[in-house]
């Protein structure tokens, strides 16, 4: 990415932020009217279904054999978001990862705050092995907080006993729901998506009376023995790079396989630029070869 494409990018994305101290209504209905205007493939195909009683959509690509299941949870710091808003992207993910994507419309808050989205991610996970799929061909994978969704789910699974999946792709994990980390303030001039005061007005939103460093709503502060693979992917000017950061330091720490990628100069959730930027067609590439890999070795039986 050219330094005219970063400031030209920048611009449009500063442009159209959210504001974050909206009602919530309004901040949804802002939400759905920008996603709406992003393209979507004409050999996408979207199929509304339920699982484990979730609403979602079930995507793929016209003619492509999917192989495996991505279970998705998008992002939207828990209160706005929706299974539909995320089609561009998933799409993007089941093309190159040759892949069905399940995502997600997990409960939102405030009208539903913790646990209920990892309830239904729970729900959904075990739905995919009560139809027959295997855990080695599962996925999971999400963006900010959905990202960090995904590793409270891995965590309440390996609580409840379940079989765990093959792996999990995060992007821009929103993973400290404490806002404890450094780079909240340090990149706040450079993040062109969020803001830390932004971030601070919802997270009650989400956590109710619950405490914040809870592992199932911060996982940075689980033990994250014996979870899955974890890519990590994340931007440079982001006030998230430390959630990230911090996450694949835990993992790390705790024996989990993590590969953490910082893509200099790329904002929040990078990847959904693909069609523009070079970095995030690299990173998605990247992602899928990473979860055919992972469904691979885990398929393998052991002797």
């Amino acid at each position: 990415m050219s330094k005219e494409q970063a400031a030209e990018l920048a611009g449009i994305l500063r442009q159209g932020r959210l504001d974050l101290n909206a009602d919530v209504v309004s901040l949804r209905a802002a939400f759905n009217q920008i996603m709406s205007y992003v393209p979507v493939a004409e050999d996408v195909v979207q199929r509304p279904i339920s699982v484990g009683g979730v609403d979602a959509i079930e995507v793929t690509i016209r003619d492509v054999e999917a192989a495996r299941v991505i279970l998705y949870m998008h992002g939207g710091v828990y209160v706005i978001g929706s299974a539909s808003t995320s089609i561009p992207l998933v799409s993007e993910l089941a093309r190159r990862a040759q892949a069905k994507v399940v995502t997600l419309d997990y409960r939102l808050a405030p009208e539903h705050p913790f646990p209920a989205a990892i309830e239904d991610t729970k729900a959904a996970y075990r739905a995919l092995l009560d139809s027959g799929h295997e855990p080695e061909g599962i996925a999971l994978a999400g963006d900010s907080a959905g990202g960090g969704l995904a590793v409270a789910a891995l965590l309440a699974l390996k609580e409840a006993g379940v079989p765990l999946p093959s792996c999990a792709y995060l992007m821009s994990p929103y993973a400290d729901l404490t806002l404890s980390g450094d780079t909240l303030e340090a990149k706040e001039p450079l993040d062109v998506t969020l803001t830390p005061d932004g971030l601070r007005l919802r997270v009650e939103d989400y956590t109710g009376d619950v405490d914040p460093a809870n592992a199932l709503i911060s996982p940075i502060f689980g033990d994250l023995h014996d979870l899955p693979p974890l890519l990590i992917q994340v931007g440079s000017n982001e006030i998230l790079l430390s959630d990230a950061v911090r996450l694949a330091g835990r993992a790390a720490a705790d024996d989990v396989p993590v590969t953490l990628e910082v893509t200099p100069g790329v904002p929040h959730v990078f990847q959904g630029f693909a069609a523009a930027l070079e970095e995030a067609d690299q990173a998605l590439n990247r992602a899928a070869a990473f979860m055919k890999e992972r469904a691979t070795a885990r398929a393998v039986p052991t002797t």
